[in-house]
């Protein structure tokens, strides 16, 4: 295992100075910490924690850029590969890592890692925000769990620093501004203006609705006007200023109460009573800033860099179009973060680490994230292995749709043990059957060469069967919520037979929209022409049409043998 102080040390020498001094040199500290004041309203919050949320599903590791911009991912014994799995102490860590980098660059577009090392474990990481961290003296101070962590300033010249190398190491990690690189951006820095103006809209609609006097408006009563529990004492007027404010009191301090909805009741000679006159004080202004709200909403939901709907509410977005959605998310709020997490660990992490163990190569290695993992729809993991099993799909496709990736996949060695254990059951000597003629009963197996596959006309047959009802069910979806409007005349340019691999259809949909009805009506005199169990077949279709469309796979020929293979009849042993 590599001695983290030894590491550490080149890590110091090479970050600490620089940290330092762009912390010193921040100018947007001020209009950060304003962006830091709007997290606790919902609209910032929401927005945050969702870039965060969706960040933590993604997973790092080392690669090199490979032939046509391709990914080459570095060998489990690679010293980058450690390296990076150890980042934040391992898959965990590092989740919680990318969370709290998410919402850090979501709303003050800058986050650093301090990382503190250990002399006999893992250095441990931290996430700190912007207003954590300030200049101390030629070096930092970062503030974890409370209590201020020195961070030393390294030498100019890269000399090992004079604390020693069990010293802290702060790595700035922000999205630049296009306009000062110095300065971070982040869709809450630009919109202070607009939570601004939403934060005074929303105090003076509670205003609004906590005063039961504007929002009642006043009484006009004659005088002499009393109340009849209340004995005249002194002025009426005093008494009934004295009951309004007490019920106003009564009515803020708890809505719920009936001083905040019964009206005040008073008691008057029969001759006044059309004396008593209501006046308000309303304002178009209150309807405005109930407007006005919403319309700041919608502008920063327009500034974020994720679709709207995920701010404003997906309303009536069926799956097809909540899924687009999804996508379009992570490929513009949160790949292009990832992707800053990923550079800063590369410049100011990996390589140093690598140079430091004398890699030849050290600056051919990079950090990669792979959102892959926020791509899957937890429905299609059971189909890809029906499909697997059916040959459909390869292992690839079938660890990509569980949530697995290639770190996972079975080395050599493993492959090669597997494949002689499966020899070995093979070889293990079965009891000899008796032959048929002498066996003391009617046999329920016989031969394999005595089991032949589907002919080629049976195949051919069960191909267009398929194809026809992939058609049939693709023209019925251009009808149901899976194809909204605005995309039906895209879907007819597609064939209908391959309509389900861009709509997401459920498993219970096919039935609640009728997708495959009427589908297998020729089936039984298909099956009696080559000689094939009508139900086997019809079963062995349905089935296989059904886990094609709720998994989005296209149909292949190939796959037709294993479909219906147990479909075809016994021979008989000559």
């Amino acid at each position: 295992m590599t001695q983290p102080h030894k590491t550490l040390k080149a890590a110091a020498v090479r970050y600490t100075q620089r940290t330092a001094k762009t912390s010193a040199q921040n100018p947007a500290r001020a209009r950060q910490e304003q962006a830091w004041s709007f997290y606790r309203t919902p609209e910032v919050r929401s927005f945050a924690n969702w870039i965060g949320n969706a960040m933590s599903g993604a997973r790092l590791y080392a690669g090199r850029l490979g032939p046509g911009d391709s990914i080459v991912k570095a060998p489990d014994n690679h010293p980058a590969s450690r390296i990076v799995a150890e980042i934040a102490g391992g898959r965990d860590g590092q989740a919680q890592l990318l969370r709290e980098y998410g919402r850090h660059l979501a709303v003050a577009g800058e986050g650093w890692t301090v990382i503190r090392p250990r002399e006999s474990a893992l250095p441990t990481w931290h996430v700190v925000s912007v207003l954590e961290m300030s200049s101390k003296g030629k070096g930092m101070e970062a503030q974890i769990d409370g209590a201020p962590v020195p961070i030393p300033a390294a030498a100019d010249n890269g000399t090992e620093d004079a604390a020693g190398s069990l010293d802290p190491v702060a790595i700035r990690v922000w999205d630049p501004s296009p306009e000062r690189h110095l300065e971070a951006d982040s869709p809450v820095l630009a919109s202070l203006n607009e939570l601004e103006e939403l934060r005074l809209l929303g105090a003076a609609v509670r205003a609004v609705t906590l005063s039961r006097l504007i929002g009642r408006g006043v009484l006009v009563v004659p005088k002499g006007t009393r109340f009849p529990s209340t004995p005249v004492q002194g002025s009426e007027e005093d008494d009934l200023i004295d009951i309004f404010m007490e019920v106003a009191e009564t009515a803020i301090r708890d809505p719920s109460s009936a001083a905040a909805t019964v009206p005040i009741i008073l008691e008057v000679p029969a001759e006044m009573v059309g004396l008593i006159q209501r006046l308000t004080f309303e304002s178009d202004f209150d309807e405005l800033a109930i407007k006005l709200r919403e319309e700041n909403i919608r502008r920063f939901a327009t500034a974020a860099d994720i679709p709207g709907e995920f701010l404003l509410g997906l309303g009536e977005v069926n799956h097809w179009g909540a899924w687009e959605l999804t996508a379009e998310a992570i490929r513009l709020g949160i790949e292009p973060r990832l992707s800053v997490v990923a550079h800063a660990y590369t410049e100011h992490w990996l390589r140093p680490l690598l140079e430091s163990e004398n890699v030849n190569d050290a600056e051919e290695w990079s950090v990669f994230a792979d959102s892959s993992p926020l791509r899957v729809r937890t429905n299609r993991s059971e189909t890809a292995l029906r499909l697997f099993e059916l040959g459909a799909i390869s292992s690839r496709a079938l660890r990509r749709e569980t949530g697995f990736d290639e770190a996972d996949a079975p080395s050599t060695e493993e492959r090669s043990d597997r494949d002689q254990q499966d020899q070995e059951q093979e070889d293990v000597p079965v009891p000899t059957p008796l032959p048929v003629d002498e066996a003391p009963g009617e046999p329920d197996t016989l031969p394999a060469a005595a089991t032949p596959r589907p002919t080629d006309g049976a195949l051919a047959a069960a191909d267009g069967l398929i194809w026809a009802a992939l058609s049939a069910a693709g023209r019925k979806l251009e009808r149901t919520p899976a194809c909204p409007r605005s995309e039906r005349a895209r879907a007819r340019e597609v064939d209908p037979a391959q309509l389900h691999t861009l709509l997401t259809v459920g498993a219970d949909q096919v039935d609640q929209w009728r997708l495959l009805d009427g589908a297998w009506a020729r089936v039984p005199e298909v099956a009696t022409r080559y000689g094939l169990d009508p139900e086997c077949l019809t079963a062995s279709l349905d089935s296989y049409c059904r886990e094609l469309i709720a998994a989005g796979v296209v149909h292949t020929f190939d796959v037709v043998p294993a479909a219906i293979g147990k479909c075809a009849p016994r021979a008989v042993a000559a």
